[in-house]
């Protein structure tokens, strides 16, 4: 059998849900490898669960900001805010495995036909994994924090203030400006845009189709190009006004 890249969107602590998708695709931990794209935890009802299963699975993926939220509480750089649903993984009587799996996260990971990323590249980087190599979970780095909340940028790769701005130009989607010149295209699997979901193109697989929202959780088989969704059992978090 083959062995099968298969890529999550934003969990966020939404474990039934992961489960179903799991069944669904067939995933065998024996014979597939298994990637979310980050954001594991958060807003969900149960952070812990998922974690505690990607940890039994052996899966690998990549860190989103509310890992790094997450991970920044725990460490007490941060305080909880209302919209915060980790309380179970803070309390947890595992916390200390559960948190230590996560940082071990990185923030790119690489193939020679794929990049998986939390929300996007910058328009200079000619290299993602040598720029965001070895960078600490718990800092601020400006790398860090772009390539975990980029939506929209500017082609030197400018964020702006409000994603409100960023529909403006000189704004546009980061990914208008990928890839950059002289380097080898390769398809950008990445997640964080619920509101712009499902994004299929030649070189972007956009997996966030809003599971915590009461939308999707999708999966991408590499090896098949294909979807697969659930739907979520019930919207767990509502849109801002």
């Amino acid at each position: 059998m083959k062995r099968r890249r298969i890529f999550i969107g934003d969990i966020q602590g939404c474990s039934s849900e992961l489960r179903r998708l799991l069944r669904r695709v067939r995933f065998d931990p024996a014979h597939d490898e298994l990637h979310p794209v980050g954001d594991f935890v958060n807003r969900g009802p149960d952070s812990a669960g998922v974690l505690r299963l990607m940890r039994e699975v052996n899966a690998g993926g990549v860190l989103g900001n509310h890992d790094r939220r997450l991970l920044r509480i725990a460490a007490g750089k941060t305080s909880l805010k209302r919209d915060d649903t980790v309380g179970d993984v803070l309390e947890a009587p595992d916390r200390e495995e559960l948190l230590a799996w996560l940082a071990k996260r990185p923030f790119v990971r690489t193939w020679t036909d794929l990049v998986l990323v939390h929300a996007g590249l910058h328009p200079r980087w000619l290299n993602p994994k040598q720029v965001l190599a070895d960078l600490d979970p718990l800092s601020r780095a400006a790398e860090a924090e772009f390539a975990t909340r980029v939506r929209y940028c500017t082609p030197k790769g400018r964020r702006p203030e409000t994603d409100r701005e960023g529909r403006r130009r000189p704004f546009a989607p980061w990914f208008e400006f990928y890839p950059p010149p002289r380097v080898k295209p390769r398809i950008v699997v990445f997640g964080h845009w619920s509101v712009r979901g499902l994004v299929h193109a030649p070189l972007l697989r956009g997996l966030d189709t809003g599971c915590v929202w009461g939308g999707r959780l999708t999966a991408w088989i590499a090896e098949e190009d294909r979807f697969v969704h659930v739907a979520a059992s019930r919207a767990y978090m509502r849109p801002r006004s």
